[in-house]
């Protein structure tokens, strides 16, 4: 008998109904695509605005009135991260127990209204508390996306949707500064407050509006969203049971938060992910050639994110692009700090971004597609990997110092060693992951091409391995 994987459904009887590619399934992922991605799009839109927008805020008049030195913004910038840090263990651990389309939109309200507290600051000190209350706020929110989005779609379907996704960074990057200096412009002065301060107010109260709407819009889990049908929830639960992948919101889900600490964390998979994705993120590199990034670079960063995805689920491949994209931008990154020529140096710039930002993506995605059951141990291994990244941004920033203006020698020359690593890192993790696939509970029915199969499936089998 196969087991029920944490569903309220029968699994046997839902695996032996199920065709992959039928019209009914192509009409549920077109309704899924249809609510689910615009939703996280426009939230990660608002997150990454809300979080970037201190930088257009210092030049926008807050450095002068506060008196900032380097030090001070240091401080300011570190301490989010802080609290990014802490929470995203806690939050997705929450987030599994939880309806997704009430949690990430209440915490996209509390960290909106937060923001809007900027305005009312009177020191550099107060704005570093409502930094690191931000960061502890803001941190649920990208593992919990990363969780929501292996819970609806299969292996083979979640890079394209998480390119989608992620491609947010890239399109804010390329116009928050554009935004930025719009309303700076434009409000300094009006009811008797900064420019700066008015940045917060306005994107705070847009993040405010936003989270109603995703309130609307975004779905729970396969088995309990309330604009499926029954048959429309039974499809999307059986989907997820051909790939094996743990379901949340269902019996079995959870089975206690230091069972499910324990066993991410006793996974030598997680440690690897971690050790990969630590490397990728450059050590600290994208704050500080912010200076140089406008829309080209995040231009080609956004092409690079999207086009990659969708060619790895057509593939099954997410390791060797991985590998690929960490070499390009650790040539890139080699060139940026030998040449001379700033043309030279800014066209290989967009490449070193897009290649850093794609292994970024595509590490979390092929995460998800090996740490697949339980849903829980899923969950807390995709906060812990990206906790880990982030905090590259607190340790990274000590490679960067003003004395090694303008080239940033350091900094370069330590991201471009930790990229190289990262290449080899990700075909080391590719033979192991293969040679040791993931083990999940015993089966008797498996999914094997486009045909249900009914046979004995031992812990570990192939049959139920993602392509890597």
């Amino acid at each position: 008998m196969a087991p029920q994987f944490e569903s309220n459904y029968d699994s046997e009887e839902l695996l032996r109904n199920y065709r992959p590619g039928s019209p009914e399934e192509k009409a549920l992922l077109r309704k899924i695509d249809s609510r689910l991605l615009p939703a996280v799009f426009l939230m990660y839109v608002l997150s990454y605005l809300d979080r970037a927008n201190i930088g257009n805020a210092k030049t926008g008049g807050m450095e002068k009135e506060y008196n900032l030195s380097s030090t001070n913004y240091s401080v300011i910038l570190i301490i989010f991260f802080v609290g990014y840090v802490i929470g995203e263990v806690p939050s997705n651990m929450i987030l599994t127990r939880v309806r997704p389309s009430i949690y990430l939109p209440a915490l996209m309200l509390l960290w909106g209204a937060v923001s809007i507290a900027f305005a009312g600051t009177h020191n550099w000190q107060q704005v570093a508390v409502i930094r690191f209350i931000i960061g502890l706020i803001e941190s649920g929110f990208a593992p919990g996306v990363a969780f929501l989005l292996s819970s609806w779609y299969r292996k083979s379907e979640l890079g394209s949707r998480y390119s989608i996704y992620y491609s947010a960074t890239a399109v804010s990057g390329a116009f928050g500064g554009l935004i930025a200096g719009s309303v700076i412009g434009a409000l300094d002065g009006a009811g008797g407050l900064s420019g700066w301060r008015w940045l917060f107010v306005v994107e705070g109260l847009a993040t405010v509006v936003g989270c109603v709407a995703a309130f609307f819009i975004l779905p729970d889990y396969p088995g309990n969203t309330s604009w499926l049908t029954e048959d429309e929830r039974k499809l999307a639960t059986a989907r997820l049971l051909a790939d094996s992948i743990g379901q949340a919101g269902g019996p079995g889900a959870t089975h206690g938060h230091l069972a499910s600490l324990a066993e991410a964390l006793g996974d030598w998979r997680t440690w690897l992910f971690t050790l990969l994705f630590m490397l990728t993120t450059g050590m600290g590199y994208s704050g500080n050639t912010a200076q140089y990034m406008t829309v080209p670079p995040y231009t080609v960063a956004a092409i690079a994110i999207v086009t990659l995805g969708l060619y790895s689920d057509k593939i099954g491949e997410r390791a060797l692009i991985i590998a690929g994209c960490t070499a390009v931008a650790t040539v890139s990154f080699a060139v940026d700090v030998a040449s001379y020529d700033n043309h030279v140096r800014y066209a290989f710039l967009c490449f070193a971004v897009a290649g850093v930002w794609t292994s970024c993506m595509l590490t979390l995605v092929y995460l998800s597609n090996t740490i697949v059951w339980p849903s829980e141990k899923r969950a807390v291994s995709q906060a812990f990997v990206n906790a880990m990244g982030n905090s590259a941004s607190i340790y990274g920033s000590f490679l960067w110092p003003d004395s090694t203006k303008p080239r940033y020698v350091q900094g370069f020359s330590t991201t471009i060693a930790f990229l190289a690593t990262a290449s080899v890192t990700s075909l080391v993790l590719r033979y192991f992951v293969n040679k040791y696939p993931y083990a999940i509970p015993e089966a008797d029915i498996a999914v094997v091409g486009d045909d249900v199969q009914v046979q004995e499936v031992k812990k570990g089998d192939k049959a139920f391995m993602a392509a890597s």
